[in-house]
């Protein structure tokens, strides 16, 4: 245990982590250099697509230095903020972090996260430069700015080139040094943190692991037993991740590496829970570990198979998802004419991107999302609170006493020049100055701006025109921070008079006139005519806030009529005008999909 290393390396997105850890597997040769390439541990096809980590990755590495030779479990982090779940996971799994800033960029919002993620959990954290070599790296500026918010001083703070490789041994056995070993434990009953887990079609359920007590062997005829699920199993082996899975004879306290469980109900091993040997479990007395606070998801939306005999089949991709994505959350829904799909719940508008994109490459599933929205908190009159994140969920308005919205604390990390159209954009989404101050040796090096801003207006198209506003560079972090009271309303949409339960929305009271006219005019495009004039209609607590009329198809009812007298095709045309009076008042109108779909988005 004294020769064991457990780090995961941390930062804003794009500020090379991945490459950084490419440098440390060569260094180890942990991969051969002809099967080497650029972001290795990246292997899904949308991560090296977007450039971006979406999940963790650990791997074992070995090195020998000072005449020793160390176990290196690195674990790769994601950096975008809705993915900091993973990142909170990798980091209770680890004494250690290598915290890496962009030269090019420097400290960024999701730098200033993930140290404060690490610094709760008392690791170790190792400062970084990273990508020195680039013409357009401010090296000085980087490394004040990094003295100035975290405190560390210049001996601390490494300067490397992830792409090069310059001074990446120095830093690696910089970790060795200073990360501390793995507590002690091997005497105790086996028990083994759950940080990760996915699913293999021959292997059943593989529980990513950290040892934290005791030691568990393989090849013997042993059960292994999840605290949390109460679910025993023989597990089929064990191993570590280098970075392809590896079987191994055992692992120990403080080691990380993974357990094939053979079990085909994913639902049974859960992020978070505890393992531990069935035999040890029935004699002794085995607290389980603390695990992970479950992640509050902010964003939802819904998603709808495309054919509706592929409802469990979507079902059954989300619980598969879900395993491998603990921050996932879904539930059933029914929409009406539109049929059946689910409910799920976000942790931001890219986390839902990446999650309909993996539905329909990794499930072969078309799949239609609704337009994103946030969970309202709705008192009722008679004491009763409770949750809307849809129309469908709102109760009626005499009903309701107050409603209260998410706000979050929003950080946006920008050089000074951009700090007058940012401050115009949050001012048109409700957001409240709180504070700004300066990062680095003086205003140029750039400032970090902190507001308040309701949770609604931070997903609907926020990050998009900041990134315009600023010209890419200001980056983002938030955290949610308490509910308001807020004026919300619940705007239905009608077509000939029956109400679409799946295209009414929440929306503050002063923008549902806008909000109902231009759905109003998109459907009136959009839909096809009828044989009756088909009437339009947004209504918010019974009044009409706009409405248009689809024009009736006109058939020509005379056509093949030659001659005869007047009357003949008066009398034709009324008893026209009579049908399209009874289809007005019975008739019904479906709302195709494709229909649906096209306003939503």
């Amino acid at each position: 245990m004294d020769n064991i290393r457990n780090f995961a390396i941390i930062s804003h997105v794009d500020h090379g982590k991945s490459t950084l850890a490419d440098r440390f597997l060569e260094l180890t040769k942990t991969v051969e250099s002809r099967k080497m390439r650029e972001q290795f541990l990246d292997n899904m096809d949308l991560e090296r697509e977007k450039g971006i980590t979406i999940k963790l990755k650990p791997v074992r590495m070995m090195y020998p230095f000072e005449g020793k030779d160390y176990i290196i479990n690195l674990i790769d982090t994601p950096g975008h903020v809705d993915f900091s779940y993973e990142v909170s996971r990798s980091l209770a799994a680890c004494e250690g972090a290598i915290l890496l800033v962009d030269a090019t960029r420097g400290v960024q919002a999701q730098t200033l996260s993930n140290y404060q993620k690490a610094r709760s959990l008392n690791l170790k954290i190792i400062p970084a430069v990273n990508k020195i070599d680039s013409p357009l790296a401010k090296v000085k500026e980087t490394r004040e700015s990094m003295k100035n918010l975290f405190g560390f001083s210049d001996s601390e703070i490494f300067e490397v080139s992830g792409k090069t490789g310059e001074n990446a041994r120095n830093l690696l056995e910089a970790a060795i040094e200073r990360i501390p070993c793995p507590k002690r434990a091997l005497d105790k009953p086996f028990r083994a943190l759950i940080f990760d887990s996915f699913y293999n079609s021959h292997l059943g359920v593989i529980a990513v692991v950290k040892v934290v007590d005791g030691k568990i062997l393989s090849g013997i005829a042993d059960k292994i037993r999840f605290l949390h699920s109460k679910k025993e199993t023989t597990f089929n082996n064990l191993g570590y991740f280098t970075p392809q899975m590896a079987n191994g004879s055992k692992m120990c306290s403080g080691e990380v590496g993974f357990i094939a469980t053979g079990l085909k109900d994913i639902s049974l091993v859960r992020v978070g829970d505890t393992a531990v040997l069935k035999r040890e479990f029935d004699t002794l007395s085995i607290e389980p570990l603390s695990g992970y606070n479950p992640p509050k998801p902010v964003v939802f939306l819904s998603f709808f198979p495309e054919n509706g005999k592929d409802l469990d089949n979507l079902k059954k991709a989300l619980l598969r998802l879900k395993l491998n994505d603990a921050a996932l959350s879904f539930g059933p829904e029914n929409a009406g004419s539109l049929g059946f799909g689910f409910r799920c719940g976000f942790l931001g508008l890219l986390h839902a991107e990446i999650t309909q994109e993996r539905l329909e490459r990794e499930f072969n599933m078309r799949v239609f999302a609704t337009a994103p929205s946030v969970s309202y908190e709705i008192v009722l009159k008679n004491g009763a609170i409770i949750f809307a994140a849809s129309a469908g969920d709102f109760p009626e308005g005499n009903d309701i006493r107050e409603i209260f919205e998410p706000y979050a604390n929003v950080y946006i990390f920008t050089p000074f020049e951009y700090v007058g159209a940012i401050m115009k954009l949050t001012d048109k989404k409700r957001g409240k100055f709180a504070d700004m101050e300066n990062i680095g040796e003086s205003e140029k090096s750039g400032v970090r701006l902190m507001y308040e801003m309701p949770l609604y207006e931070l997903i609907t198209g926020f990050y998009d025109d900041l990134k315009s506003v600023s010209s890419g560079y200001a980056s983002i972090d938030y955290t949610l921070i308490e509910r308001r009271r807020a004026d919300v309303v619940c705007m239905d949409i009608f077509i000939a008079g029956e109400k679409i339960v799946p295209l009414s929305k929440l929306a503050r009271r002063e923008d549902a006139e806008r909000i109902g006219r231009e759905i109003i005019i998109r459907l009136k495009e959009l839909l096809p005519r009828q044989q009756f004039m088909v009437t339009l209609q947004a209504a918010v607590g019974g009044k009409i806030v706009a409405r248009e009329n689809v024009s009736a198809v006109r058939k020509n009812v005379l056509e093949g009529i030659y001659g005869g007298h007047r009357e003949r095709k008066d009398k034709l045309l009324d008893r026209q005008k009579e049908g399209k009076k009874r289809l007005k008042k019975f008739g019904k109108v479906t709302l195709p999909q494709e229909v649906f779909w096209k306003v939503m988005r």
